[in-house]
């Protein structure tokens, strides 16, 4: 029988299927469903910076009596920041009780305040990795793009400095040089981008800069999509699922970096079956990202999933994943140009 077991950021997992942050990790039976599944690991729910945030404001408002009171104003604010994880955390220690299987918590942030301490608690409460899911929406015309990335750089640090167990970067594909994001989120520096210095952590021995780098990048983060109701001339969600017509993004990038970032690579959005999580390996991938397949198809498609990979290996000859694992990456072919042509199918098939 094939070994799907492999490692991610270091954890030793099972198998390569995880479980992607959604609704079906947010509550403990959920999690208990997705270890029975098969999972070779689970990434919790996300918890959301505007979901402290609000908690904190509901909060202040009892406060209000108070608001002569400096210190007494500002030790409520406080609590409320410290209350808003309170449940997310037992959700951490109760999984890592009731299962086995590795336990990623989920910070989704747009901001730096305060995420370090919450990453601290995250790995306090017995979370195996923390995947920082960083929501910007460049949305002001005179915000430019380095101080998009640059913001991704300062979250990654300021949690990288806190903490001590893996840290992943789930990330969309919207920056101008996706290549050189990626290889400054990961790596491991003595000084600092060109546009943070101020904020970096000082080596007082060395007198230098230093820089944490990303254990793992999540290629791709999908965004929440939104759509208009004409009718009712207000805004609604849009197609909350990916299809499998969008792994071919995903798998671009992820056969461009293999070999070329010092980091585990996980592919996400668009994988819906075995065979496409054996496509997101033959790139490079370490893990696959699972969600809207198990949404459409039952938790059930996570043993579906297994079973084809490993007829996919029998059938190849494989007996593990590192056998095939970056086959077909960048790094190892013989016609490297052929990744980076955009046009390249136009050449072949007449496609305008």
């Amino acid at each position: 029988m094939a070994d799907l077991s492999t490692t991610y950021m270091g954890i030793p997992l099972s198998n390569p299927f995880v479980v992607a942050s959604s609704s079906l990790t947010k509550t403990l039976d959920g999690v208990k469903k997705c270890a029975e599944a098969g999972a070779g690991a689970i990434v919790l729910k996300s918890l959301f910076e505007e979901q402290i945030a609000a908690e904190t404001l509901e909060l202040s408002k009892h406060a209000e009596d108070y608001s002569g009171y400096g210190e007494a104003y500002s030790y409520l604010q406080g609590y409320g920041m410290e209350l808003g994880p309170k449940d997310y955390l037992s959700l951490i220690r109760d999984a890592k009780q009731a299962v086995e299987t590795p336990i990623i918590a989920s910070l989704n942030c747009i901001s730096t305040d305060r995420w370090a301490d919450y990453a601290l608690q995250l790995e306090n409460a017995g979370a195996d990795a923390i995947e920082l899911n960083v929501g910007l929406m460049p949305t002001l015309a005179n915000q430019e793009g380095p101080s998009i990335v640059d913001q991704h750089l300062r979250i990654l640090h300021d949690v990288k400095t806190r903490t001590k167990i893996p840290v992943a970067m789930k990330v969309g594909p919207y920056f101008t040089s996706f290549a050189n994001f990626a290889d400054r989120l990961v790596q491991d520096r003595a000084e600092a981008p060109a546009y943070s210095v101020g904020w970096f952590g000082r080596n007082k021995e060395a007198g230098k800069v230093t820089w944490k780098g990303a254990d793992g990048l999540v290629i791709f983060n999908r965004f929440y999509k939104f759509d208009i109701d004409i009718d009712k001339m207000e805004l609604v969600h849009g197609n909350p699922y990916s299809t499998q017509q969008e792994v071919h993004y995903t798998l671009r990038w992820l056969s461009l970096l293999t070999g070329k970032v010092s980091c585990d690579l996980a592919g996400s959005t668009g994988i819906h079956t075995g065979r496409d999580a054996v496509k997101a390996i033959l790139a490079g991938a370490k893990v696959v990202q699972i969600c809207s397949t198990l949404f459409q198809n039952g938790l059930e498609q996570i043993g579906t999933m297994k079973q084809e990979m490993e007829g996919w290996m029998q059938e190849k000859g494989h007996e593990k994943l590192c056998d095939f694992r970056g086959r077909m990456s960048q790094s190892q072919s013989e016609n490297p140009s052929d990744y980076e042509r955009l046009q390249y199918l136009k050449l072949f098939v007449g496609i305008d």
